[in-house]
């Protein structure tokens, strides 16, 4: 099944998440190298698709795991949560309708 993982950085989280990205994007490489990963990225914290000093207030990942447990587990992993990036994650079951 699929599963929305929806996080909120902490204020100021642009340089934390510079030094610990390539940690995250290995996870993310993982997941999409079994087939599993929908899609994953940032949310800017100003409308414009570079931010800038701004940074980001979050992310967004949607991808198969085997059940809400396993998605939530590993969530709980993933680098930026560890080192702080992120002030909290939501993990929800995802039903994708489009595109088809």
């Amino acid at each position: 099944m699929l599963y929305a993982i929806i996080s909120q950085d902490v204020e100021n989280s642009l340089e934390k998440r510079r030094a610990i990205r390539p940690t995250h994007l290995v996870r993310l490489e993982e997941l999409q190298d079994q087939g599993r990963l929908i899609l994953a990225g940032p949310h800017p914290a100003i409308d414009s698709a570079d931010p800038g000093q701004a940074g980001f207030s979050g992310s967004l990942v949607v991808a198969e795991f085997a059940d809400l447990e396993a998605a939530q587990d590993w969530a709980n992993q993933d680098p930026y949560l560890i080192s702080g990036v992120y002030s909290n994650v939501t993990v929800k079951p995802f039903n994708k309708v489009f595109p088809i």
